[in-house]
């Protein structure tokens, strides 16, 4: 084995045995109901409280939204975006598995910011040095 091969070999199976974490994302067409902002989804697999959903209407348009409560395999869905447009057969969703987190800095003190995080005070952007759980801390 020449020092080309033997060095694609380590190469390769230290890729092969890393630690990765797999996590599937399934997408559902399960939309049961639309009530003002909301969207009731039926048999979903384990929906979290305040996971952010995206959801893919027919014409290709992607909206976000943040799941409200959670019943069993039922989930109800805040869209940010508002519901206009969702069609109940043919909307797709897709649940993140992650929460809603804001940048936080050192450079935010004295800024003003609106209820998502961004900055609207005309000011500079803000570089995040971490990113937080927008809920806040238990």
């Amino acid at each position: 084995m020449t020092s080309s091969e033997l060095l694609t070999f380590c190469e390769n199976a230290s890729a092969v045995t890393r630690d990765y974490v797999a996590n599937p994302r399934v997408t559902y067409r399960t939309v049961s109901g639309v009530n003002g902002p909301l969207v009731i989804l039926d048999h979903v697999k384990f929906p979290k409280y305040a996971e952010i959903v995206t959801l893919t209407l027919p014409d290709g348009t992607v909206r976000s939204g943040q799941v409200l409560e959670v019943s069993g395999s039922k989930a109800i869905v805040q869209v940010f975006e508002g519901t206009s447009g969702i069609d109940a057969k043919y909307t797709t969703c897709e649940f993140s598995g992650d929460i809603l987190r804001t940048p936080v800095s050192e450079d935010m003190l004295g800024r003003i910011f609106n209820g998502s995080g961004k900055a609207i005070d005309n000011g500079p952007p803000v570089m995040a040095e971490d990113y937080l759980d927008i809920m806040g801390q238990a």
